[in-house]
This record gives C-alpha cells, structure tokens and sequence, in this order.
C-alpha cells in the first residue's frame, strides 16, 4: 500500500482514466496492452501513463524490441493507494473541472450496471425494483449561473437528505449529473452545433 499525501500525485493517480489504468496494471502491461484493455487511443494511453510514471505509481518493468522499436512494460507500483483525507480537497480541485464530462459518463455508467443487475435479479425474484428518476432541462444566461445553480442544488439536495436519512434505512443512491442539451437539427441534415 502507499500513503498519498501530496496533492500532485494524488491529482496524477485518482482521475478515473488512470484510477482504471492503476487496477488493469497490477498486471505488467505495454501502453499498446493499456490501450487496447481500455479500448482507447494509444496517443491517450501514453500520456497518462507517463504522467502516472512521473507520480512515482508506476514502474517499468521490461523493455522488449517489437517490429523496429522499442516496447516499454509497466506495472503498478502498488496494489492499493490511501490518500491523505487532509489533501483531498486541494487535490481535487483541478480534477472536478478536468474531468467532469469524463467523470459524469463513469458514473452514468456505473448506474446502467447496478440498476440492470437488481432490475435482472428484481424479476427473476418476481418483485418490483423501486427507483425513481427526476428529470428537467434549464437555460442558464450566464456560464457562472451553472456554478450557482449547482451550489444551490447541492445545499437543497444535502438539507433533504438530512431529513430523510434514516441509519438503520434501506440505502438509496442519488445522482445528480447535468451536460450540455443535444441542439436540435436546424434545417435537413444539419445540426446546429
């Protein structure tokens, strides 16, 4: 295990994409290997993986000639990563603006999982899965008004949930997410973009 308690490293390992490449290379992998894991583009995969190198979390651990060039083989460092809850907010300051759409898809993801899995097992048991969606667009004047907006949400969300919580309840996840509204198309086969 290793201790993360400067904000650098944990801003370098905690971003999902390198969160995914740290648990895929507690087994040596090339960034060719990375990328094809993670079905992205190599050019990406590069990157972060240089960037997590940097940090210290991962090593090389073989070099082997590959069609005329040079294969590099990394691993993680370490199998498991304890952060600092002192540094966390400083760490994650840049992390919430850089990756948000990134973050959002993650979490969008993980919700098609958890709820296809209990709706599968729901009806195999013959029961009903209780959830419950809220949905609405807003138009914001200002690119600061989204900051406001969210703000103001979080307080609302987190005075009802107080409310509400119960310690020996039935836990229920809540995730509130927002992203740009698709356009509609503005006249035969165009979108406005």
């Amino acid at each position: 295990m290793r201790y993360l308690d400067e904000p650098d490293v944990v801003r370098a390992a905690l971003s999902p994409v390198r969160r995914r490449m740290l648990e895929l290379l507690r087994e040596p992998l090339s960034a060719s290997g990375l990328a094809e894991a993670m079905s992205a583009p190599r050019q990406r995969v590069n990157y972060h993986l240089k960037e997590l190198e940097k940090a210290g979390l991962v090593e090389l651990v073989e070099e082997r000639q590959r069609r005329g060039f040079t294969e590099r083989v990394f691993r993680a460092r370490h199998d498991r990563l304890l952060v600092d809850p002192g540094v966390v907010g400083s760490a994650f300051a840049g992390i919430q603006d850089d990756y948000a759409a990134e973050h959002l898809v993650d979490v969008a993801a993980g919700t098609v999982r958890e709820v296809a899995r209990m709706q599968a097992a729901a009806d195999d048991a013959g029961q009903r899965l209780l959830t419950f969606t809220i949905e609405s667009e807003v138009r914001f004047a200002e690119p600061g008004d989204l900051h406001r907006f969210a703000e103001a949400l979080t307080d609302a969300v987190r005075r009802t949930v107080e409310s509400f919580d119960a310690p020996d309840g039935r836990p229920y996840r809540l995730i509130a997410g927002a992203h740009p509204s698709p356009r509609t198309p503005t006249h035969e086969g165009a979108t406005d973009v």
